[in-house]
Protein backbone atom coordinates (compact mmCIF):
# COMPACT_ATOMS: atom_id res chain seq x y z
CA UNK A 1 0.00 0.00 0.00
CA UNK A 2 1.22 3.68 -0.90
CA UNK A 3 2.80 5.42 2.14
CA UNK A 4 4.35 8.70 3.09
CA UNK A 5 8.05 7.28 3.13
CA UNK A 6 9.14 9.84 0.01
CA UNK A 7 6.70 13.12 1.22
CA UNK A 8 8.52 12.51 4.58
CA UNK A 9 12.23 12.62 2.30
CA UNK A 10 11.65 15.33 0.75
CA UNK A 11 10.57 17.05 4.34
CA UNK A 12 12.98 16.11 6.27
CA UNK A 13 15.73 17.54 3.23
CA UNK A 14 13.82 20.85 3.81
CA UNK A 15 10.99 20.91 1.16
CA UNK A 16 7.59 21.74 2.92
CA UNK A 17 4.84 21.53 0.08
CA UNK A 18 5.40 18.28 -1.67
CA UNK A 19 3.31 17.35 -4.35
CA UNK A 20 2.51 13.99 -6.36
CA UNK A 21 1.78 13.81 -9.88
CA UNK A 22 0.33 11.03 -12.11
CA UNK A 23 -1.23 10.71 -15.48
CA UNK A 24 -4.00 8.96 -17.24
CA UNK A 25 -4.51 8.51 -21.15
CA UNK A 26 -1.12 7.61 -22.49
CA UNK A 27 -2.10 3.83 -24.06
CA UNK A 28 -5.42 5.42 -25.70
CA UNK A 29 -6.39 5.22 -29.06
CA UNK A 30 -8.52 8.58 -29.00
CA UNK A 31 -8.68 11.45 -26.13
CA UNK A 32 -6.88 13.73 -24.48
CA UNK A 33 -4.02 12.58 -21.83
CA UNK A 34 -4.40 13.87 -18.67
CA UNK A 35 -2.60 15.01 -15.67
CA UNK A 36 -3.21 15.75 -11.76
CA UNK A 37 -0.60 17.11 -8.96
CA UNK A 38 -1.92 16.43 -5.57
CA UNK A 39 -0.76 18.07 -1.86
CA UNK A 40 -1.98 15.93 0.75
CA UNK A 41 -1.41 17.22 4.36
CA UNK A 42 1.16 15.45 6.53
CA UNK A 43 0.01 11.78 7.26
CA UNK A 44 -3.50 12.30 6.21
CA UNK A 45 -4.97 8.61 6.03
CA UNK A 46 -7.72 7.90 3.17
CA UNK A 47 -8.67 4.46 3.18
CA UNK A 48 -8.54 2.15 0.06
CA UNK A 49 -6.13 4.77 -1.91
CA UNK A 50 -4.11 3.11 -3.82
CA UNK A 51 -2.73 2.75 -7.74
CA UNK A 52 -6.39 4.00 -9.52
CA UNK A 53 -5.76 0.95 -12.12
CA UNK A 54 -5.75 -1.39 -8.36
CA UNK A 55 -9.17 -0.43 -7.56
CA UNK A 56 -12.80 -0.72 -9.08
CA UNK A 57 -14.41 2.16 -10.48
CA UNK A 58 -17.07 2.41 -7.86
CA UNK A 59 -14.29 3.19 -5.41
CA UNK A 60 -11.73 5.55 -7.89
CA UNK A 61 -15.22 7.31 -7.94
CA UNK A 62 -15.50 7.69 -3.81
CA UNK A 63 -11.87 8.38 -3.69
CA UNK A 64 -12.44 10.75 -6.05
CA UNK A 65 -14.69 12.96 -3.83
CA UNK A 66 -12.81 12.32 -0.71
CA UNK A 67 -9.00 13.67 -2.43
CA UNK A 68 -11.01 16.86 -3.31
CA UNK A 69 -12.21 17.43 -0.22
CA UNK A 70 -8.89 16.39 1.99
CA UNK A 71 -6.13 17.54 0.13
CA UNK A 72 -4.43 20.97 0.73
CA UNK A 73 -4.36 21.59 -3.49
CA UNK A 74 -5.05 19.78 -6.08
CA UNK A 75 -4.89 20.61 -9.97
CA UNK A 76 -5.82 18.25 -12.85
CA UNK A 77 -5.24 19.47 -16.68
CA UNK A 78 -5.16 18.00 -20.02
CA UNK A 79 -2.73 17.67 -23.12
CA UNK A 80 -5.09 17.58 -26.43
CA UNK A 81 -5.26 14.98 -29.01
CA UNK A 82 -3.50 17.88 -31.10
CA UNK A 83 -0.89 18.32 -28.65
CA UNK A 84 -0.11 14.41 -28.73
CA UNK A 85 0.13 14.31 -32.49
CA UNK A 86 2.13 17.60 -32.51
CA UNK A 87 4.24 16.56 -29.68
CA UNK A 88 4.03 13.19 -29.27
CA UNK A 89 2.75 11.68 -26.28
CA UNK A 90 5.69 11.81 -24.05
CA UNK A 91 5.75 15.60 -24.68
CA UNK A 92 2.40 15.72 -24.39
CA UNK A 93 2.11 13.81 -21.01
CA UNK A 94 4.94 16.31 -19.71
CA UNK A 95 3.08 19.28 -21.05
CA UNK A 96 -0.13 17.94 -19.28
CA UNK A 97 1.55 17.09 -15.90
CA UNK A 98 3.45 20.83 -16.04
CA UNK A 99 0.19 22.52 -16.31
CA UNK A 100 -1.43 20.21 -13.34
CA UNK A 101 1.73 21.55 -11.64
CA UNK A 102 1.38 24.35 -11.66
CA UNK A 103 -2.63 24.49 -11.58
CA UNK A 104 -1.67 23.97 -7.76
CA UNK A 105 -3.69 26.70 -5.54
CA UNK A 106 -0.73 26.35 -3.12
CA UNK A 107 2.26 26.22 -5.07
CA UNK A 108 4.40 23.46 -4.38
CA UNK A 109 7.80 23.49 -3.91
CA UNK A 110 8.77 19.68 -4.79
CA UNK A 111 7.24 17.13 -7.29
CA UNK A 112 6.98 13.39 -6.52
CA UNK A 113 6.37 12.35 -10.28
CA UNK A 114 5.05 8.79 -11.36
CA UNK A 115 7.53 6.91 -13.70
CA UNK A 116 11.00 7.52 -14.64
CA UNK A 117 11.03 10.05 -16.91
CA UNK A 118 11.15 13.87 -15.08
CA UNK A 119 9.00 16.20 -17.11
CA UNK A 120 10.82 18.66 -19.60
CA UNK A 121 10.57 22.27 -18.51
CA UNK A 122 9.28 21.38 -14.77
CA UNK A 123 9.80 24.51 -12.57
CA UNK A 124 10.14 22.73 -9.29
CA UNK A 125 12.70 20.35 -7.71
CA UNK A 126 11.46 16.78 -8.40
CA UNK A 127 12.04 12.66 -7.82
CA UNK A 128 10.67 10.26 -10.31
CA UNK A 129 9.38 7.37 -8.81
CA UNK A 130 8.47 3.71 -10.85
CA UNK A 131 5.38 2.65 -9.54
CA UNK A 132 4.60 5.44 -7.76
CA UNK A 133 1.26 5.27 -7.95
CA UNK A 134 1.44 2.22 -5.65
CA UNK A 135 4.18 3.45 -3.08
CA UNK A 136 2.94 7.21 -2.10
CA UNK A 137 0.16 8.74 -1.22
CA UNK A 138 0.61 11.50 -3.40
CA UNK A 139 1.07 10.11 -6.38
CA UNK A 140 -1.72 7.57 -5.69
CA UNK A 141 -3.83 10.49 -5.02
CA UNK A 142 -2.77 11.95 -7.92
CA UNK A 143 -3.64 8.79 -10.20
CA UNK A 144 -7.28 8.54 -9.03
CA UNK A 145 -8.05 12.71 -9.82
CA UNK A 146 -6.30 11.96 -13.49
CA UNK A 147 -8.13 8.37 -13.82
CA UNK A 148 -11.62 9.54 -13.02
CA UNK A 149 -11.04 13.11 -14.82
CA UNK A 150 -10.42 11.20 -17.54
CA UNK A 151 -12.43 9.08 -17.66
CA UNK A 152 -15.79 11.23 -17.11
CA UNK A 153 -14.73 13.32 -20.25
CA UNK A 154 -14.33 10.24 -22.27
CA UNK A 155 -18.05 8.39 -21.28
CA UNK A 156 -19.32 11.98 -21.37
CA UNK A 157 -18.74 13.00 -25.05
CA UNK A 158 -21.38 14.33 -26.93
CA UNK A 159 -23.92 12.12 -29.22
CA UNK A 160 -22.25 11.93 -32.22
CA UNK A 161 -19.23 9.96 -30.54
CA UNK A 162 -22.07 7.76 -29.90
CA UNK A 163 -21.48 4.96 -32.44
CA UNK A 164 -17.68 4.46 -31.62
CA UNK A 165 -18.84 3.12 -28.14
CA UNK A 166 -16.88 5.32 -25.60
CA UNK A 167 -18.66 4.68 -22.07
CA UNK A 168 -17.44 0.89 -22.89
CA UNK A 169 -13.80 0.73 -23.33
CA UNK A 170 -12.62 4.93 -22.32
CA UNK A 171 -10.83 5.42 -25.87
CA UNK A 172 -8.44 2.18 -24.72
CA UNK A 173 -7.49 -0.14 -27.76
CA UNK A 174 -10.14 -2.87 -26.74
CA UNK A 175 -11.53 -5.45 -29.58
CA UNK A 176 -14.98 -3.35 -29.59
CA UNK A 177 -13.24 -0.16 -30.50
CA UNK A 178 -11.07 -1.55 -33.33
CA UNK A 179 -14.14 -2.98 -34.74
CA UNK A 180 -15.95 0.29 -34.54
CA UNK A 181 -13.10 2.13 -36.15
CA UNK A 182 -12.94 0.04 -38.79
CA UNK A 183 -16.65 -0.11 -39.00
CA UNK A 184 -16.91 3.41 -38.65
CA UNK A 185 -13.26 5.30 -39.63
CA UNK A 186 -11.78 7.55 -37.16
CA UNK A 187 -13.44 10.78 -35.73
CA UNK A 188 -11.52 14.19 -34.90
CA UNK A 189 -11.01 12.91 -31.16
CA UNK A 190 -8.60 9.96 -31.98
CA UNK A 191 -5.01 10.24 -32.12
CA UNK A 192 -3.95 9.78 -35.59
CA UNK A 193 -0.48 8.77 -34.84
CA UNK A 194 -1.93 5.52 -33.02
CA UNK A 195 -4.29 4.70 -35.86
CA UNK A 196 -0.92 3.67 -38.07
CA UNK A 197 -1.07 0.07 -37.54
CA UNK A 198 -5.23 -0.64 -37.53
CA UNK A 199 -5.97 1.64 -40.46
CA UNK A 200 -3.64 0.28 -43.07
Amino acid sequence: MPSYEYETAAKNEGFQLVCGVDEAGRGPLAGPVCAAAVILPDGLLIEGLNDSKKISEKKREQLFDIIKEKALSYSVAMASVEEIEQYNILNATFLAMNRAIEGLSVTADYALIDGNRLPKNIKIPAKTIVKGDALSCSIAAASVLAKVTRDRYMTSLPPEYDVYEFKKHKGYGTKLHVEKLLEYGPSDIHRPSFLKKILK
